[in-house]
């Protein structure tokens, strides 16, 4: 999509802090982190949030899923992380291509 900040990110039209990158999600660190690490992973197909997720492209989302402990550790967050994916405005979407936040290197509080 032509107006997704992300996917102007995944083109390199937007400078970015590349974290990790393969032939289908890219991640990058966050400019605005809430720990110390705080890595977004996004596929570099656009889908707009989970709900997009479909038989045909449920591959982008588990193979997400499945390097998200890699990239973790590979910024030394090997004691424990959180994984954040919000869903439209009401759940706190601010960019709507589907992404995860990796967020860790420091004890985070309890969420529910």
């Amino acid at each position: 999509m032509s107006n997704c900040i992300f996917c102007k990110i995944i083109a390199g039209e937007i400078p970015s802090k590349k974290a990790f990158e393969d032939d289908k999600i890219y991640a990058f660190h966050d400019i605005n982190p809430a720990a110390p690490v705080h890595i977004l992973v996004v596929p570099k197909i656009h889908m707009d949030s989970l709900n997009d997720i479909n038989g045909d492209n449920s591959d982008y989302a588990s193979h997400i899923l499945t390097k998200i402990p890699d990239i973790a550790e590979s910024f030394g967050v090997v004691d424990g992380y959180r994984v954040v994916t919000n869903i439209g405005a009401d759940g706190g979407q601010t960019v709507n291509h589907l992404h995860f936040h990796i967020l860790g290197g420091k004890k985070l509080g309890v969420l529910c």
